[in-house]
């Protein structure tokens, strides 16, 4: 698939990063000529300097043969310019970067020439809030149009499952789920039956919703939040306390600038907002903390999310904080700190979601495809067809590649935690983990 990325910020660079795995033809476009000499050298890819809403610079990219152009500058209105004159040169599909909520409104609709426009504070937004359904777990995954949740949750030395063998997860959990991956020590495995977890491990688990939920009961962690407080007036801040608002979570707000404080108490209900200094630990324990049931983090400073998250993390509070600087990723690994957001991350992966999904359209028969730990391993989602040489197989005689599991089974808008007598049928979804790549169909999977 031909792809044309204009603007190789941060998330410019991340869908780079990301696509130019998967064997697109990838051309960039930005006006910086060093950003675009260093993502040349660094990735497979062709680099053009050049203004995106330039005819001149459009048509050296080829954009009349390309079939995806997305345009994610820091400027919305030249993304959306972008979009419209890609789409007349020719571009199959287009996709904005749109932080305006405005623009997002006026130009849903495909005939005006975008295809998706991606809201990256909305989407940072209702990551948060899917944290918060399960506030110990480190991070959420939706798949099968969000009828099932791949989570990541860490064992620790209090955790019923700490030193416990796969094979005895009944012991312990009284619902089906499914352990399909593992981390441990920044390597990931695909666990066997005698595999005992251990502090520190990260688990990545597949379940229903009402088996998750059983599963968190069962860890002492079945509490949903519903009481909150956000640090930083800002757009995620304000679209995340809407969507709470629809579950009566009860959200309080603290913002330095009273100027934003005005503005949030005028235009949503339900919060409630103080104008204060969110670096101030002694209002933070005025305005209950310690009685909150999260923390989320929420300022334009990296630097001081970090420090008011690990004051809050000391308390032993749930913290969710966004950091955008990626070189701070592995700094928080060990600080205590629950969950971490990338609102640039999150964009890049909304996009990357649609560019599989076009892709799949085109050559591939993965619906969607997410990389977790750093892209050392993938969760892929299928749909068996008449193809599939496994059909009606059971699962403890269908041979599978090494380093392979299925994880999950969608039948008919139901999830099967899969178990040796299961076999798959015409028309299931199915979620595949795998140490390895390039799996482009179902059969891909069998040795």
């Amino acid at each position: 698939m031909k792809i044309v990325i204009v603007g190789v910020g941060n998330v410019g660079r991340e869908l780079v990063k990301q696509l130019s795995r998967e064997n697109h033809d990838i051309v960039i476009v930005d006006t910086n000529v060093k950003l675009v000499e260093d993502v040349v050298n660094a990735y497979d890819v062709m680099g053009i300097t050049g203004n995106g809403v330039s005819l001149d610079t459009m048509n050296e990219t080829g954009i009349h043969n390309a079939d995806l152009l997305v345009a994610c500058t820091q400027y919305d209105e030249m993304n959306m310019l972008c979009c419209l004159v890609a789409k007349k040169l020719g571009a199959k599909e287009t996709i904005a970067r749109v932080k305006n909520r405005e623009y997002s409104e006026l130009f849903k609709s495909r005939e005006l020439g975008i295809t998706m426009l991606v809201n990256p504070d909305y989407e940072s937004a209702l990551e948060i809030s899917r944290l918060l359904r399960y506030p110990s777990a480190v991070k959420i995954e939706p798949f099968a149009e969000g009828k099932v949740d791949i989570i990541e949750y860490k064992i620790t030395q209090d955790s019923p499952l700490y030193n416990i063998a796969l094979k005895d997860l009944s012991s312990v959990i009284k619902n089906k789920i499914l352990i399909c991956a593992v981390e441990r020590d920044g390597e990931v495995y695909i666990p066997r039956g005698d595999f005992i977890l251990n502090d520190g491990d990260i688990i990545f688990v597949t379940a229903s919703k009402l088996g998750m939920h059983q599963f968190f009961r069962d860890m002492g962690k079945a509490q949903t939040a519903r009481k909150v407080m956000i640090i930083g007036g800002s757009r995620i801040a304000s679209y995340l306390a809407q969507e709470l608002a629809k579950v009566d979570v009860s959200v309080k707000i603290i913002e330095k600038s009273e100027e934003k404080c005005a503005f949030l108490t005028e235009t949503l209900d339900k919060a409630k907002v103080v104008n204060g200094d969110g670096t101030d630990r002694d209002l933070l324990i005025e305005e209950g903390l310690l009685d909150c049931d999260a923390l989320i983090v929420l300022t334009n400073q990296d630097e001081q999310n970090i420090i008011i998250s690990m004051y809050a993390s000391a308390m032993k509070v749930k913290v969710i904080t966004k950091i955008d600087n990626g070189s701070y990723y592995s700094l928080l690994e060990n600080s205590g700190i629950d969950s971490v957001v990338a609102t640039k991350a999150t964009t890049a992966n909304e996009i990357i979601k649609l560019a599989r999904g076009l892709a799949n359209s085109m050559d591939s028969a993965v619906n969607k495809l997410y990389r977790i730990v750093d892209g050392k391993a993938e969760v892929l989602e299928f749909k068996v067809t008449q193809a599939f040489k496994g059909i009606a197989i059971p699962l403890s005689v269908l041979k599978l590649k090494k380093n392979t599991i299925i994880a999950g089974i969608i039948r008919k808008g139901k999830l099967i935690t899969p178990s040796g007598s299961d076999a798959l049928e015409v028309g299931d979804l199915v979620l595949i983990v795998t140490l390895n790549s390039n799996y482009d169909e179902l059969n891909d999977i069998l040795e």
